[in-house]
């Protein structure tokens, strides 16, 4: 056999065993859960109220409430990415609170202070717990939800079975199995996390958030959501923005003030 064809086999024979492992660990690799340190505080630069929510199968959703300085113009409910746990995405806190609203940030099953395992069901189901929640607990005019990567699946979803005055999505993709190139996973993931299904069902305004530059979910899948929005609703592509700092650019922040006025 030629050096050349030994090389080749190498490639191929590690390729398969890479899809392979893949396969078998991809729920991991999609919850990429934090758990804190058992007597963890949380420490924000702003005030904040932190909630254990007990659900009807006995779980624990940790939340954190983060208040406007001024009297709140409505509540926007958040729901983060794949990694970290609130200890981190409580910081974009002060985005949607400089802008005189209160921010419901939630940990999904099993990340941070959360318990239970997370599954694509189980975070829908729970996503709609917390809206129910939140309804009963506070008294907001005005009602937005947020969603963050595959946060935004998450939150498309529960748009389309409640009804939000605003639905804005950051950096999502239009399903999980096509966000991912076929040459690096040859197989449907078991997780679909389906942006364009839901956003067929979602009645009011919304806006989706994108980078040029977005090397974890590119822009081309985000594209395939422009057909389900609407002359109203907004698609709004940052250039050279990625997928971690589209917050670092002015054109998000005024964008944002413009809907959230």
């Amino acid at each position: 056999m030629s050096l050349f064809l030994k090389i080749l086999l190498s490639f191929v024979l590690l390729y398969a065993v890479s899809v392979t492992v893949i396969y078998f660990i991809q729920h991991k690799l999609i919850f990429l859960n934090d758990k804190p340190d058992k007597n963890f505080q949380f420490n924000f630069s702003q005030d904040f109220e932190e909630f254990n929510i007990e659900t009807d199968e006995k779980l624990i959703i940790n939340a954190l409430l983060f208040k406007s300085m001024t009297p709140a113009k409505g509540i926007i409910i958040y729901f983060h990415g794949n990694s970290g746990n609130l200890e981190r995405w409580g910081n974009y806190s002060s985005n949607f609170t400089s802008l005189g609203y209160d921010i419901l940030m939630t940990d999904y099953r099993s990340y941070g202070k959360s318990t239970g395992t997370p599954s694509e069901k189980s975070l829908y189901k729970d996503a709609e717990f917390i809206w129910n929640w939140t309804n009963k607990t506070f008294n907001y005019k005005k009602h937005i939800i947020y969603g963050r990567s595959l946060g935004a699946a998450v939150a498309s979803h529960l748009a389309s079975t409640v009804n939000p005055d605003l639905l804005i999505l950051e950096t999502p993709f239009d399903n999980l199995n096509d966000a991912v190139p076929a040459y690096i996973i040859p197989y449907k993931l078991k997780c679909n996390f389906s942006n364009s299904k839901h956003l067929k069902n979602v009645k009011c305004k919304k806006v989706i958030f994108h980078g040029t530059w977005d090397m974890l979910i590119p822009l081309s899948s985000a594209m395939r959501l422009k057909p389900f929005l609407t002359e109203d609703d907004k698609m709004i592509v940052i250039k050279k923005g990625r997928h971690n700092n589209l917050d670092s650019f002015p054109e998000y922040h005024t964008v944002l003030a413009d809907i959230l006025q």
